[in-house]
């Protein structure tokens, strides 16, 4: 999608329209790559657009697709489809976070919850991961907080074979279900869409801080202003006339 496209809804829905999202380099993460003992900071092409978030580059012959809407996660090497497991992502309330990440961590035996595997990934505003379950049943739903469960026997094999480093995507729109209004965030939150709104208020030359999906604050003070600004109630929540002013919605 282009940036300023828009995704169309059906008849009775309350949102007309999402604006695509194209993201400026000046927010991106640093992102540890393996065998650096330095962070690496990887930027964006101008052309590129709606790119998920943060950016991380490719490295090792890997790479992982997790797709929520159909409860899939796909394993690609050397960019060719290598095999296909179903897992369970996050509800509604605690959906599994859209974007780039890499697996930055693995361990075992976390606990039954987790099952016999853990892939950290490197989601900056909470502790996501592919893990197993004690609840197989739910494979196949969105039932977990936020993580990625799979069948033991799937997340094993995945562990075996996956190497810190692996670059994973999680695909999804920042904002959510385009058939939903966005949610209304204000200090305490977490999210992509926390850190969309970061990206935007440093864009605009608002908010001086890391872009790191956590609504402390400094990100409040900088929204305040914003609002101020923009003829807003000065509250530091953002509400739809927020994402409107943002060119988010229209």
């Amino acid at each position: 999608m282009n940036a300023g496209a828009g995704i169309n809804m059906n008849k009775g829905q309350t949102l007309l329209k999402i604006k695509g999202v194209a993201l400026t380099a000046v927010c991106l993460l640093n992102v540890l790559l393996p065998g650096n003992a330095a962070a690496e900071r990887i930027t964006l092409p101008a052309d590129v657009t709606e790119p998920a978030i943060p950016i991380v580059a490719d490295r090792g012959p890997f790479s992982i697709e997790v797709y929520p809407l159909r409860h899939k996660l796909v394993v690609f090497k050397d960019k060719k489809h290598y095999k296909t497991y179903p897992v369970a992502v996050g509800n509604l309330a605690t959906p599994t976070p859209v974007g780039e990440y890499q697996v930055i961590y693995k361990g075992k035996n976390w606990g039954p919850s987790f099952g016999p595997r853990w892939l950290g990934l490197n989601v900056p505003w909470g502790a996501y991961g592919i893990h197993g379950t004690n609840k197989p049943h739910s494979i196949g739903q969105h039932l977990s907080h936020g993580c990625i469960r799979m069948r033991n026997r799937d997340v094993e094999e995945l562990y075996d074979l996956i190497p810190i480093g692996t670059k994973v995507t999680i695909a999804g729109h920042v904002l959510g279900d385009p058939g939903r209004e966005p949610r209304k965030l204000a200090q305490g939150d977490i999210g992509a869409d926390v850190q969309l709104i970061q990206n935007r208020l440093k864009s605009a030359g608002y908010y001086s801080g890391v872009c790191n999906g956590k609504f402390l604050a400094s990100t409040a003070e900088a929204l305040r202003r914003f609002q101020r600004d923009n003829g807003l109630r000065a509250d530091g929540v953002v509400s739809i006339s927020v994402y409107e002013k943002f060119g988010l919605m229209e």
